[in-house]
């Protein structure tokens, strides 16, 4: 069995991700992970600081997953078109749940600045894969905006064809 924190982080990331963050409380927490407050509190002095740690989490998860799915592709036209297969694949796993940090962006209040910073430090990273990816910075940043509206998108409309029509533009820009 996990450790109590582990269990806590465990629990709080599949009820943030189903329910949404302002959706899914404290006293579910620890109700759900079967520990004590004062368990949960000695862990995370908050939820904010939970969601902190559920969002790093999700970072670390998402990216090695992302990078892995991708490494055999050759070339960086191959790669960049597998980074949209890549969310097909993401919305079959996890029923068009969309982007977590997205979906916990729409849900903050501006005195929640820390958390705020921790989705546009992901936002960055991924801006960064296309970089990387691409070195023409201008051609990047229009394949990380069709990703980032692919990802809408397809949880919007629960379908993945407009990721299938990000995937031809990008077949002609490339």
């Amino acid at each position: 069995m996990n450790s109590p924190k582990q269990r806590i982080l465990d629990i709080a990331s599949g009820l943030f991700h189903r329910q949404g963050y302002n959706s899914t409380g404290i006293n579910q927490i620890i109700s759900e992970a079967n520990v004590a407050k004062a368990s949960f509190y000695s862990h995370f002095k908050s939820k904010d600081d939970l969601c902190l740690a559920f969002l790093q989490a999700r970072h670390d998860y998402w990216f090695s997953q992302l990078l892995a799915y991708c490494s055999k592709a050759k070339g960086p036209k191959e790669r960049v078109l597998t980074a949209f297969d890549f969310i097909i694949y993401m919305n079959g796993k996890e029923d068009f749940r969309g982007c977590s940090f997205l979906n916990i962006l729409s849900e903050l209040s501006k005195d929640q600045g820390a958390i705020l910073s921790l989705i546009q430090s992901h936002k960055n990273d991924l801006r960064n894969f296309f970089r990387k990816e691409l070195e023409e910075a201008s051609l990047s940043d229009h394949m990380y905006l069709l990703f980032e509206s692919s990802l809408v998108e397809s949880q919007l409309f629960r379908s993945n064809d407009l990721v299938n029509r990000s995937k031809e533009i990008i077949n002609v820009l490339l």
